[in-house]
């Protein structure tokens, strides 16, 4: 007999998050005895007659199901009566089980030459629709068949007018977003704590940077978006000096869930004629509940672009960009996308953003029901904890309008202890795996997989870490004071465009000798990859100090051709005082 599994999650909010639980822990529970997998929606363990029977379909259908606390009273009529539209899943599928004598691309031929270790890893399927661009898998630069259908229903889903699949990352989406609003000389207003993408986006365009200071918090060294006066004020100092911005690009939510007052932004750029792009990487999700915030498009971005595999359920490295308004040129964005990204893009990711986007369109407002009530269930406990404090808006002097409620980051430098060495400790005791670390703090992701067991495991780890290291609330953190933050306002000034500063011939002078030089790489600790030097700027003492206790604390170094940052690539200036451009 067939089993079918899904889980419930009409859980209603307004509860106590404790209140909600307690059926769903218990039916994963009963499930899991059975060795089932739990997920967001029901999908059926196919038997060899049902699997026979679904080939013949073009896809297996996903329909949620309510109400119902035994999976063997469900009838497989019922279960079949809807099926979830996804065109290249369908056409991936329809392709691969064709009969056909293959000679083309890739060398493993649709699965028969698949490396036995790859393949015994993630299954022979995965190389059976590892297909190239076939005429039936259309073209994802001059779409019109399926992969057109997929981008048409995700723009509908997100709210866009036009979206685009991205087999690049939200990476290329920025880099394409500044390549379409800015020409070389164009100036581009962004925040500081820009992703590592918005800078190479410079390089490409060749647009000077003009560096918003989003505001910064000492005590959790986090800094935290924009607002919309610090927006206008760049606006207006350009404006003094009879220049105008190309476009304005805000990250929102950060990496730690902080959101910005885009409606305001959006606004006063508008009125402008500036087109405003947003960095909404990590929210993707936002759309999907009534208590997340408000998306990037439904607050008035022209453009969007979102990591789809982050918060939802696409495969890394797969994106979307959302377009909205009429003062982006799409033509633009779609040959620089074509400029940016493989000429052989990967169907598995691309049938992975129609397969997301599908899920979530089967239940659109309460599929984050049973992960927000997670989350919310393991703040209240976590706040219970002695020296684990929870980041809030109310964290930052300007009051950002909210924080992503499945972000949780929690500090630690009242436990005496930075976010490294807490890390540590819950890996060893609790084998727990937080998607950010940083100096006083842990970030940690809820999402559509997160279970109840994985927040207990969360609660018990930070109790065990409090019993181990709280001496106090009324001591003073070591680490505080042991780490000089610094300000973000003695970051160095722009000397070059980064595009000038990156083709520039460059010499190699240690670490010493590279302060007040003009520095010729980009250099900054990862996770988040947050440049902290970038080409082009002024290289000052407290940039080098911070690098240099981030790395003592355990961060990585990227970009860095010295990864030791024992030495720095610095910008060679030649007899008139001009920078040497390389050959």
């Amino acid at each position: 007999m067939a089993m079918f599994i899904w889980a419930h999650t009409s859980a209603v909010i307004s509860h106590p998050a404790s209140d909600l639980l307690p059926s769903v822990s218990n039916f994963r529970e009963c499930l899991n005895n059975q060795r089932c997998l739990i997920s967001q929606q029901w999908k059926p363990a196919i038997s060899a007659e049902r699997l026979l029977r679904h080939r013949r379909k073009k896809c297996v259908p996903l329909m949620s199901v309510e109400g119902i606390s035994d999976p063997d009273t469900l009838d497989d009529s019922s279960i079949l009566t809807k099926r979830i539209d996804a065109p290249l899943i369908d056409a991936l599928k329809a392709t691969a089980e064709e009969d056909v004598a293959c000679f083309h691309f890739p060398g493993h031929n649709r699965g028969k030459a698949a490396p036995y270790v790859l393949s015994d890893l993630i299954g022979h399927g995965t190389f059976t629709h590892d297909l190239p661009e076939l005429p039936e898998l259309d073209d994802l630069f001059s779409p019109k068949g399926a992969i057109l259908d997929a981008q048409v229903k995700a723009a509908k889903l997100f709210g866009a007018s036009e979206t685009w699949f991205l087999v690049g990352g939200t990476t290329c989406g920025i880099q394409a977003s500044i390549m379409a609003t800015c020409c070389p000389g164009d100036v581009l207003i962004l925040p500081r704590n820009s992703h590592i993408s918005a800078t190479s986006g410079l390089i490409l365009s060749g647009a000077m940077p003009k560096y918003i200071l989003p505001e910064y918090s000492s005590h959790w060294d986090i800094a935290g978006g924009v607002t919309p006066t610090q927006v206008e004020t760049a606006i207006k100092e350009l404006e003094g000096g009879r220049k105008a911005p190309a476009a304005v690009l805000v990250t929102s939510p950060t990496y730690h869930g902080i959101c910005s007052n885009l409606s305001e932004i959006m606004e006063l750029c508008h009125s402008r004629g500036i087109p405003v792009i947003v960095d909404e990487a990590h929210g993707a999700h936002f759309r999907f509940h009534p208590n997340f915030p408000s998306t990037a498009l439904e607050q008035g971005a022209d453009l969007a672009v979102q990591s789809t595999h982050k918060v939802l359920s696409s495969l890394t490295q797969s994106s979307m960009l959302h377009g909205s308004g009429n003062l982006i040129d799409r033509e633009r964005i779609t040959k620089c996308l074509q400029i940016l990204q493989s000429s052989s893009p990967s169907y598995l990711l691309l049938a992975s953003l129609d397969a997301a986007r599908a899920q979530i369109e089967e239940k659109p407002d309460t599929i984050f029901s049973n992960a927000l009530a997670l989350s919310l269930l393991a703040k209240h406990e976590i706040r219970k904890i002695p020296g684990v404090s929870l980041l809030e808006s109310s964290c930052f002097v300007s009051g950002f309008p909210a924080i992503d409620p499945l972000r949780i980051t929690l500090g630690v430098s009242q436990l005496h202890m930075s976010g490294y060495l807490a890390d540590e400790e819950l890996w060893e005791g609790h084998h727990i795996i937080p998607e950010l670390v940083g100096s006083k703090s842990l970030t940690f992701a809820v999402n559509l997989g997160t279970t109840r067991k994985d927040v207990e495991r969360l609660i018990s780890g930070f109790k065990t870490v409090s019993i181990k290291f709280f001496k106090g609330s009324n001591l003073q953190s070591g680490v505080e004071n042991g780490v000089l933050i610094p300000d973000l306002t003695t970051y160095g000034s722009m000397q070059l465009s980064p595009r000038d500063a990156f083709f520039a011939k460059k010499r190699r002078v240690s670490i010493r000798e590279s302060l007040g030089e003009i520095c010729g790489e980009l250099i900054c600790p990862y996770p988040p990859g947050i440049p902290v030097m970038v080409p082009g700027e002024v290289i000052t003492d407290e940039a080098l100090s911070y690098l240099l206790n981030v790395m003592r604390m355990g961060a990585e170094i990227s970009g860095a051709s010295d990864h030791r940052l024992s030495s720095i690539l610095v910008c060679i200036a030649s007899h008139n005082g001009k920078v040497a451009q390389e050959a």
